[in-house]
């Protein structure tokens, strides 16, 4: 490749612009003109380009954007290229992307207004050794996402680190085709999330100090709904003990914290070879969503799901949803490793109650069993029994993800 440097605004276009047929190297240092000097090369860049930023700090003012594609923007690494938007004014992302085939490493985030980095609507995205922090720790006021890929395909997020996001740290929502691997979150309300999303793969993380640690959800009224094909294994999911700090009316909001994995409407969902311990609500929950939808075609059950062969260590022992407590109590002073709502019928809008067949197997137990029945019913109602398994079987697992060969 050919190393093009940009020492002024009209000169770095011009140059990169001007360069020898085949692809460029874009680079940028930091200084007081870098933020439009970095803009400047994200919209002169052209397939195939890198866009490589020295080691240092940047001060960003304004968000980010990139939409052509094939781009690759790569740091010097991790901690040594940091994108500072403590001033940022304007924008609700650090950097959003909307060109398909990006590749996003070696450099961090800090202190976005809103989510720190976003992908929307992309086919192909790849986040490799990535931070994205709010340096304050975890507070309200944070962005809601960290790593961010939405209505998107072929997503790959690969030794990502992210710190303090008032929703989730790692989510991918509404897209096909994911791999989350080698990554941590933390200090987070949600840790990692997966939601409204088709064959994920979500393994080898390590997710800790968040509210809840691994959500795999589905939610009504969105463009792409009945999740599915999901597995969640080979995590180590210890020790989610960091007081939900989300907005009210977010759904994360109701993530009772201290929770390992839960699981919300979705359908083929495997979780398996774990290590799930330390979180203080609930190892495992299986639950459906609580609320009421008006969407005919939305499923609020979770089905097809199986949780075996993890490591289940100390959970359960001091749950902080409503009723945890005095639940808790009755079942001999702590919440069994995985819990169900035992929701089986809901109600679609305007039409009569529907019942669905909700295939559980869960062998790693004991397994308590609230028999809640209707969808929405208060856990006050509920009528809980343990047993030491559940479900008889072997569910199918969905086939790995195999993404393409990344450039």
């Amino acid at each position: 490749m050919r190393s093009i440097a940009l020492p002024t605004l009209a000169a770095g276009v011009a140059l990169a612009l001007a360069g020898a047929s085949g692809a460029k190297v874009l680079s940028v240092r930091p200084g007081p003109d870098a933020a439009e000097l970095l803009q400047t090369a994200l919209i002169a860049a052209r397939p195939g380009d890198t866009v490589q930023l020295a080691a240092g700090r940047f001060d960003i003012p304004d968000s980010l954007s990139l939409d052509v594609a094939r781009v690759t923007v790569r740091g010097a690494a991790r901690d040594a290229t940091i994108l500072a938007f403590e001033r940022q004014k304007a924008g609700a992302d650090g950097l959003l992307i909307t060109g398909n085939g990006a590749v996003i490493e070696d450099l961090s985030v800090e202190n976005a207004k809103g989510n720190g980095i976003k992908a929307l609507g992309v086919d192909g995205i790849t986040f490799r050794r990535v931070r994205v922090e709010w340096m304050g720790g975890p507070t309200q006021s944070n962005g809601a996402y960290g790593v961010y890929p939405v209505a998107s395909q072929h997503v790959l997020i690969d030794h990502v680190l992210v710190k303090g996001a008032s929703d989730a740290g790692i989510y991918v929502g509404q897209s096909r085709f994911v791999v989350v691997q080698n990554s941590e979150a933390a200090y987070n309300v949600a840790g990692i999330e997966i939601e409204n999303c088709y064959n994920a793969d979500v393994h080898d993380n390590l997710s800790t100090h968040n509210a809840g640690g691994i959500l795999v959800f589905d939610l009504p009224g969105l463009p792409q709904m009945g999740g599915h094909s999901v597995r969640v294994y080979d995590n180590k999911i210890i020790d989610n003990d960091t007081p939900n700090f989300a907005p009210k009316g977010n759904i994360v909001a109701k993530v009772p914290t201290g929770t390992g994995v839960m699981i919300m409407a979705n359908r083929d969902v495997h979780v398996f070879g774990n290590t799930i311990d330390g979180n203080a609500s609930v190892g495992v929950l299986l639950v459906s969503y609580v609320e009421a939808f008006n969407d005919r075609a939305y499923n609020p059950l979770p089905r097809d799901v199986s949780v075996h062969d993890n490591h289940i260590g100390k959970n359960g022992f001091a749950p902080a949803f409503d009723g945890g407590p005095l639940l808790a109590k009755a079942l001999g002073g702590a919440i069994p490793p995985v819990m169900w709502d035992g929701v089986t019928r809901f109600r679609t809008p305007g039409g009569a109650p529907s019942t669905d067949v909700v295939r559980l197997v869960v062998k790693d137990g004991p397994v308590v069993d609230l028999h809640l029945v209707e969808q929405g019913t208060a856990v006050d109602k509920a009528n809980p029994t343990v047993t030491p398994t559940l479900g008889e079987g072997v569910l199918p697992e969905p086939a790995p993800v195999v993404l393409p060969t990344a450039r």
